[in-house]
């Protein structure tokens, strides 16, 4: 029911401000078919920069001509020799998006259909729960309600595991079966569990070692030190994780200082500290190489592992394969109508210039307030984030290109786009998968964790940053 009525929300929102604009404010007569059809690329704001902010092949383009563009970004020179940019917006409209919705599910199905085949592969050779044995200590705290010897608590530690590595292509598979897992004990089918709750709100709060993809961006955009984001971002999903953590527990009346869980959080942030001194003192060349290489080979040890395991156990390995295979082209489909019906109310909020109204008003805000405002140059990407994946990226790579990569708004934004993950993809991702309508508390629990987190990361851009 809250999923219903958060899509309405989001549907009405997005109308309404739409009407208004058509009706009160000037050169938006084409708005409602812009809604439908998608939006082209136009102005969507213009503001003065200073040149240090923008990326060098501007400032040298802008020493031959008067105007360069880059990428959705215009930028200007004026005759007082200050720089403008106008920052240009496209967006597909309701049709496409429900094609982008369906290719994105398209694009899961063979990802989906490789590591549901190498987990049923471990699952008849007994490697899951072996896996979960090692973890009840643990996990059995924090679920209570789930047998210390079920499946689920395999996959959702391989899907922890994924996260943690970065892995985002395995960590969904992953996530999905652990979903399926805890739905065979879930006791009322169409409400999620206690358990599921936990699970899903943990996963969602993105605990990372290394944000690769973050780095390799950076490093491609031309950052000078495209790793320096890496401290920041792990304490920053740390903390949201924490936070998590905390949030469900009180709801569920769980006590979080029993033994077991206090000697995993604190072995965690052990592990956690090592690694920030090992990667601290490494240079740029190796902290990339390391960072590239520490998921894939771990990931490629475990498909070795349950491979070689399945032989050892002398099941029929490619069969085990197969059957899990076809279970995860199943999952893919089953979870477009879900994806189609969330994508489409964001699509609509985005178009409509509801996103745009709200940073307006924040800058304002705080600008009145007498504060530093570099930070709402990056709240695009942290309002996008529980919502796209693809498009808070997508966000973070404008800050990059319109600001520069080393400016504290382009560090800020990757530092957001790493510290969780996409709340309301998630949700409908995973709840879609089992068919639960009943989220209870799941969005409240994952949206504060989220704004902690994206606090933490504001305070410790200005602290590392400036």
């Amino acid at each position: 029911m809250a999923l219903s009525r958060i899509w309405c929300a989001f549907i009405i929102i997005a109308i309404s401000v739409a009407s208004f604009k058509y009706f009160f404010v000037t050169d938006n007569n084409k708005i409602f078919s812009q809604m439908v059809m998608g939006k082209k690329a136009d102005t969507a704001y213009s503001k003065t920069i200073d040149s240090i902010a923008l990326p060098a092949i501007v400032v040298s383009e802008l020493q031959k001509n008067k105007e360069y563009e880059l990428a959705n970004n215009k930028y200007y020179k004026t005759a007082d020799s200050k720089y403008i940019v106008c920052k240009n917006q496209q967006a597909n409209g309701v049709l496409e998006t429900c094609t982008d919705a369906v290719n994105v599910c398209i694009g899961l199905i063979g990802i989906m259909a490789f590591f549901m085949g190498i987990m049923s592969i471990a699952e008849k050779a007994g490697g899951i729960r072996f896996l979960s044995k090692i973890i009840a200590p643990f996990f059995t705290k924090l679920f209570p309600d789930v047998p210390k010897d079920h499946p689920a608590m395999g996959f959702m530690m391989l899907n922890y595991a994924a996260n943690l590595l970065g892995l985002d292509s395995a960590a969904t598979p992953f996530g999905l079966k652990a979903m399926q897992s805890l739905q065979e004990i879930n006791p009322k089918k169409d409400t999620a569990s206690n358990a599921q709750i936990m699970f899903l709100c943990l996963h969602a709060a993105g605990l990372t070692l290394i944000p690769v993809s973050i780095i390799a961006v950076r490093n491609k955009m031309g950052a000078s030190d495209p790793t320096d984001i890496f401290i920041p971002c792990l304490i920053t999903t740390f903390v949201g994780t924490l936070a998590a953590l905390m949030i469900v527990s009180i709801k569920q009346k769980i006590n979080l200082f029993q033994k077991a869980i206090l000697a995993w959080v604190l072995s965690i942030a052990v592990v956690l500290t090592l690694l920030v001194v090992y990667v601290h003192s490494l240079n740029k060349d190796a902290m990339n190489l390391f960072s590239s290489a520490l998921g894939t080979g771990i990931l490629l040890f475990i498909i070795l592992a349950i491979v070689v395991g399945g032989m050892y156990k002398k099941i029929d390995v490619f069969d085990a394969f197969v059957d899990g295979a076809k279970e995860g082209f199943h999952t893919a489909i089953k979870i477009i109508p879900f994806l189609v019906g969330m994508l489409v109310a964001i699509c609509l909020l985005r178009i409509s210039g509801t996103f745009d109204a709200i940073l307006f008003a924040m800058q304002n805000f705080f600008h009145l307030l007498g504060c530093d405002t570099r930070f709402v140059d990056a709240l695009p990407t942290a309002m996008v984030r529980p919502l796209s994946g693809q498009g808070s990226r997508g966000l973070m790579i404008d800050t990059i290109k319109t600001y520069g990569a080393n400016s504290f708004a382009a560090r800020l934004s990757g530092i957001i786009q790493g510290c969780s993950d996409t709340t309301l993809y998630i949700v409908a991702l995973y709840y879609g998968s089992v068919s639960i309508k009943n989220i209870r508390y799941s969005i409240k629990a994952m949206l504060i964790a989220d704004l902690i987190a994206l606090v933490t990361a504001i305070l410790l851009c200005y602290l590392f940053f400036g």
